[in-house]
């Protein structure tokens, strides 16, 4: 995976949990992953799976958030409009 690639899903994943306000405990519950995780997502350390970034964000979580979710949506993923 490309470093911009790397970038944008660690912007995704912080501008996410920053719209909605968690932090990444409680961000880590909501998804069903442990803190840890979203630190090391946040930091660049290691990336979530295509499909569970999809599952979780794109289809679930984004499109709840109204305007800040679809302008994220737009932003990070244009092919799932």
């Amino acid at each position: 995976m490309s470093v911009t690639k790397r970038l944008k899903i660690l912007d995704l994943i912080r501008a996410l949990r920053q719209q909605i306000n968690l932090s990444q405990k409680q961000f880590a519950a909501k998804v069903g992953v442990s803190c840890k995780t979203v630190n090391r997502w946040e930091k660049s350390h290691t990336v979530p799976s295509h499909i569970a970034l999809k599952l979780v964000l794109v289809e679930e979580t984004l499109p709840k958030m109204g305007e800040p979710g679809k302008r994220l949506l737009n932003q990070y993923f244009p092919e799932a409009k």
